[in-house]
């Protein structure tokens, strides 16, 4: 087990009617700013119990933040805080509407001259930020307890990430019961979100981390148990509670500490959807399987403990299909064809980014645009 320095400073507020809370986590001498997305919270009256928790604060809202966030809409927010002199972001929605509020509050502070540099760097030029609090509606991302957020930018088809410890939330609200409406697609994709991020710190190589593997293993059971349900039964609280927490756990990261790290499925997923469209689950699910057959001769050890550990068989190459097999149990495709994706055209788009970058993933460091580009082929 490698050493690491664990850093989670995100208070986490969870259960039936927990939303109440935010009235005594949010500050009442600043002004607020209240992030949003399309208006669904305010169909399933997450918004009006947000409201009245902010009864008598003054608040400034910022709608429409789209699913994957757009650069040039959070550059609006940005403009409208620093007017409004906000000294508190509360985002209610899913991993869009936080990941968005967090650039927000790191763009605010941001002294340089182009604020797209916060994502060029991966976070490293971000040295303050607006304090953020978020009410979670759609689980997946497990961005309610992270520094992490990926932000995507029209202009130039690019979607990028960053990370930086000032921008974890200082609360989050999770009220499984926000989840009944949602649509059984963003279930779905919130399942195999969850399930990729554990994967992309599992599934490596041994590293004597035995409680790490464990806990690991422990959010991929829960998730192959809760997911199917969750999706049969959409009001099933003991389903849809155990599937959000599953989710936080997922990338809080605890399960991350002193082990390594893959995430080149995260990046080859990410210009896909820059590219293409598909959501981000969506792109991972298609990746995963290709990363693993890629790198099955580096990650067989721990192929086989997954398999033997989670699905009862032996052979890696059974652990692979065994995942894609769940996948598809989530009605969830796992091929570039089901998007009409040209693989080939795919595979030299990527790997032209991640040359023309300079870039390498995976725990080895050996995910170059060519090795991206041979998994997307085999994808197709």
């Amino acid at each position: 087990m490698q050493n690491f320095v664990y850093r989670n400073a995100t208070e986490i507020i969870f259960g039936k009617g927990t939303i109440a809370e935010v009235e005594t986590r949010v500050p009442r001498d600043v002004p607020i700013m209240l992030t949003y997305g399309g208006g669904s919270i305010k169909k399933n009256g997450v918004y009006e119990q947000v409201q009245a928790a902010l009864k008598g604060r003054e608040v400034i809202e910022f709608a429409g933040i789209e699913p994957n966030p757009l650069y040039e809409t959070c550059l609006k927010a940005v403009d409208l805080l620093r007017n409004g002199r906000v000294g508190f972001l509360l985002a209610v929605g899913g991993g869009s509407v936080i990941d968005a509020t967090k650039f927000i509050a790191a763009a605010a502070c941001y002294e340089g001259p182009d604020p797209w540099d916060i994502l060029r760097s991966g976070g490293q030029q971000v040295k303050a930020a607006i304090p953020l609090g978020t009410v979670l509606t759609l689980p997946a991302t497990g961005t309610e307890s992270n520094g992490n957020s990926v932000i995507s930018r029209k202009a130039t088809a690019e979607k990028l990430a960053f990370y930086a410890g000032c921008v974890f939330p200082v609360f989050s609200v999770l009220d499984p019961e926000t989840t009944y409406t949602l649509p059984l697609k963003q279930v779905r994709n919130g399942v195999v979100d969850a399930f990729v991020h554990v994967m992309e710190q599992y599934m490596t190589y041994p590293a004597e981390a035995p409680l790490q593997d464990r806990l690991a293993e422990s959010i991929l059971q829960t998730l192959i148990e809760v997911g199917p349900r969750t999706l049969a039964q959409p009001r099933d609280y003991e389903s849809r509670a155990s599937f959000m927490w599953s989710a936080t756990l997922a990338l809080n990261t605890l399960i991350g500490c002193g082990v390594p790290q893959d995430w080149s499925t995260h990046m080859i997923g990410h210009e896909l959807t820059a590219l293409y469209g598909p959501a981000h689950a969506e792109t991972l699910a298609i990746v995963l399987p290709g990363v693993w057959v890629h790198q099955l001769a580096k990650k067989e050890a721990k192929l086989r403990q997954y398999g033997q550990r989670v699905w009862g068989v032996a052979a890696a190459e059974a652990a692979i299909q065994k995942t894609e097999e769940f996948f598809h149990s989530l009605d969830m495709p796992t091929r570039l064809n089901a998007y009409n994706i040209n693989a080939e055209e795919a595979a030299e788009a990527v790997r032209r980014r991640f040359t023309e970058r300079g870039v390498k993933f995976g725990e080895q460091g050996d995910i170059d645009g060519d090795a991206a580009a041979a998994i997307l082929r085999s994808r197709a």
